[in-house]
């Protein structure tokens, strides 16, 4: 029924450039987006972080999403709502962080690999749960990882950011590669375990949700 969705996505995810980032970052943007339960009605968050964490911008924007929730094709449901949000934003960020998969995806193309296509900004996922890959525990300490692997290929990084807390997967999503997206990882998470600009990105999502903004 979505066999041409999987095709198009094995399509974007040639056009994929996986190179070091190598540019100052002033700007980082976490995007989140939540919905009801037993609804189809999308809520989105973006916040816009400077290099000490402060809030320089968040963007929302709510809509429809008429597709189903799809294990693989997580970008078409919710790329809509995030680039909707985006053109309302009035800063530019140097990187986005996605609470999603980057290229450690079925076909390589996940949702943070999908929007850094369209937007054509560097995007990294950052996701809380495995999609695809074998690894080994990380290190129990603060930085500590191990290789994400699928089909013999490394696809991201599974990083411990807080001791005693699950590990985030990360993944490169476009413009930029692994070593580069563990970098910056590191360079936002502050005393919790997700990056600052995703979690707020989050707890803003959920207020929108909730209609308490």
């Amino acid at each position: 029924m979505y066999e041409h969705l999987i095709k198009l996505q094995k399509r974007l995810a040639e056009k994929l450039v996986i190179c070091p980032y190598e540019n100052d970052i002033k700007l980082v943007a976490g995007v989140d987006v939540s919905f009801n339960k037993n609804s189809n009605i999308g809520f989105c968050s973006v916040v816009i972080l400077d290099n000490k964490f402060n809030i320089i911008e968040v963007g929302f924007h709510k809509m429809e999403v008429k597709l189903p929730y799809i294990p693989g094709l997580l970008s078409f449901r919710e790329l809509p709502l995030i680039v909707n949000t985006f053109k309302k934003m009035k800063n530019i960020p140097d990187i986005i962080i996605c609470d999603a998969q980057g290229t450690a995806h079925p076909r390589g193309l996940g949702l943070a690999s999908h929007l850094g296509i369209v937007l054509k900004i560097p995007t990294i996922g950052c996701a809380k749960n495995k999609l695809v890959g074998d690894f080994v525990a990380p290190p129990d300490k603060k930085g500590g990882y191990s290789i994400l692997q699928y089909k013999g290929k490394t696809v991201g990084i599974v990083l411990r950011t807080k001791v005693g807390c699950n590990p985030v997967f990360v993944s490169p999503g476009n413009l930029i590669d692994i070593n580069s997206s563990l970098a910056v990882i590191m360079k936002y998470v502050g005393k919790y375990k997700l990056p600052e600009p995703t979690r707020l990105a989050h707890i803003y999502s959920n207020k929108l949700r909730r209609n308490e903004i």
